[in-house]
């Protein structure tokens, strides 16, 4: 395992000053400590078709030894098994789990979403919060689940027919026209925007931040703001928004959300979840909820990842 030193010289050097400058140096460390190794293999059973019990109990028949999920009861931590490991498994192939980061499992846990609900997924491939929505849901309801790129829309379509997400529709589309294609229609909007995608950096895997760029975080921030617009303008009144990224920069996260909070009627909402390597969101001069929103940082277990939970008042 890297030390703190040896991550900060392979890592971009504007993304440590951008770092230091956000979070005290001992966070900041902490922070560059979760990124100096590979995280273990997560994943969650898929209860449309399986369930917890069984699963634990198939991987004690074949050694696979695991830890449970403090948070969340239906996902898993493998101590000795690979991503690839599993992909070989008969319950892998039929859909019965699902390989996802326990990062990626908040952000639906704080939408929420309950049986019979109109929910739209505004950025959905390849389908790893979509189908844990969609088992939350117990295939009731309706889901529109968004992607822009057709390769990835393909592919979100096989994961959804995989873990059997029945009640899931498609659209290939871009998610900053939703709003005024479907005003007022939803009860929950999830937006798990583009990002940077800082909190899943790795050091010895130079292809996880090979193209981060202070540029790159900028343009996505112009795209975040239309994205959270259209959102809020899908959404019913009262209903909720769930706003998340896996970077861990004001631009992109506090930012675009004080930007919402100035020029759409939301409310920040407290967000219900014990996550042990989560902080709370940075607050501004202008608006002192924000630390409402969590922001998870990396660790062995846990990709960094941002979450904030709006309220459309009307």
């Amino acid at each position: 395992m890297l030390s703190v030193m040896e991550v900060k010289k392979k890592l971009p050097n504007d993304f440590i000053e951008n770092l230091y400058s956000l979070h005290s140096p001992l966070v900041a460390d902490k922070i560059l400590a979760g990124m100096a190794e590979k995280r273990n293999t997560t994943l969650r059973v898929n209860t449309l078709k399986y369930n917890i019990l069984d699963l634990m109990r198939y991987f004690r028949e074949i050694n696979i030894k695991f830890e449970r999920v403090p948070f969340y009861e239906n996902a898993l931590i493998l101590k000795n098994a690979t991503e690839k490991d599993v992909q070989k498994l008969d319950i892998y192939e039929n859909g019965y789990i699902y390989l996802q980061s326990l990062s990626s499992m908040v952000p639906p846990l704080v939408l929420g979403a309950k049986e019979n609900e109109e929910v739209l997924d505004m950025a959905s491939a390849p389908g790893s919060k979509t189908t844990q929505i969609s088992a939350m849901m117990n295939n009731t309801g309706h889901i529109f689940a968004n992607e822009l790129d057709k390769i990835r829309c393909e592919r979100l379509k096989f994961n959804l027919e995989n873990q059997g997400a029945t009640n899931v529709e498609v659209i290939n589309g871009r998610g900053e026209s939703l709003g005024n294609k479907y005003p007022e229609k939803f009860d929950k909007v999830l937006l798990d925007t583009p990002c940077s995608g800082e909190g899943r950096f790795i050091a010895e895997i130079p292809s996880t931040y090979r193209n981060w760029s202070e540029r790159t975080v900028k343009d996505l921030a112009k795209l975040q703001k239309k994205l959270i617009k259209s959102g809020y303008n899908a959404l019913k009144p009262n209903g909720i928004m769930v706003y998340s990224t896996c970077t861990l920069n004001l631009e992109e996260n506090e930012n675009i959300l004080s930007w919402a909070l100035e020029n759409l009627n939301l409310k920040m909402l407290d967000i219900d979840i014990n996550i042990k390597s989560a902080i709370k969101g940075d607050n501004t001069d202008t608006f002192k909820d924000i630390d409402k929103a969590i922001k998870i940082l990396p660790t062995r277990e846990m990709e960094g990842f941002f979450v904030a939970k709006l309220k459309k008042v009307v």
